[in-house]
């Protein structure tokens, strides 16, 4: 049975993000979930109260998912200005295959014009200074750059980056601008050392790594 509810809330999660990335949240009612997710009403509002309990649930599993690539990143042992990159490049991934993501990342940007969730943006730039911090520790980025200026500059310029690219293209050509940004980043930040390598580093990915 617990095994069955879990089954049950994750196939909710799928149809509400599917509906929230279409459509929004605004225009998105729980009729539309329960139509999308293929469960009985009962079943929508055993697992979930509201619309806005399901939106903060799409919120916090996309959340996790892109989480996960800093975990992904560091499991290769890469140098940390690579992982930089390569967590950028796997979140760029997740918002072409994955509706969950999609829909998390609508959801955020949505909802924070109304005082929404910030707290993903916040972790995303935590966690892309402290690997900002290590690169300058490796002697990969400039000493006179602070990585938490790194953090909310990547942070920043991605959402940019991929919002853009989802308006003029459905995100189509997400990878290219991707390493367009990089290209234009890293000539900014990086050492000496490293700047013969700039055109290599925007095409690190993680699955390169992995295989």
């Amino acid at each position: 049975m617990q095994e069955r509810a879990k089954i049950s809330r994750q196939q909710i999660l799928r149809g509400a993000a599917d509906r929230f990335e279409i459509s929004g949240y605004g225009s998105t009612s729980m009729n539309d979930i329960v139509s999308a997710s293929r469960m009985t009403k009962g079943a929508v509002y055993f697992h979930f109260s509201s619309k806005d309990e399901l939106a903060q649930a799409v919120i916090d599993e996309q959340h996790r998912i892109s989480l996960a690539s800093f975990s992904a990143a560091a499991s290769t042992g890469a140098p940390a200005l690579e992982q930089v990159i390569m967590v950028c490049n796997e979140i760029a991934r997740q918002l072409i295959a994955d509706p969950v993501v999609r829909a998390g990342i609508r959801l955020t940007l949505e909802l924070n014009t109304a005082d929404g969730p910030f707290e993903p943006y916040l972790t995303w730039i935590r966690e892309l200074q402290r690997l900002a911090d290590i690169a300058q520790q490796e002697g990969d980025i400039r000493q006179d750059v602070t990585p938490e200026s790194v953090g909310r500059v990547v942070t920043a310029t991605f959402t940019g980056v991929q919002m853009v690219s989802n308006v003029l293209t459905r995100r189509a050509d997400l990878s290219e601008r991707i390493d367009e940004l990089f290209v234009l980043l890293l000539a900014g930040v990086v050492s000496e050392k490293r700047r013969g390598d700039i055109d290599t580093l925007v095409r690190t990915r993680l699955e390169s790594y992995v295989a």
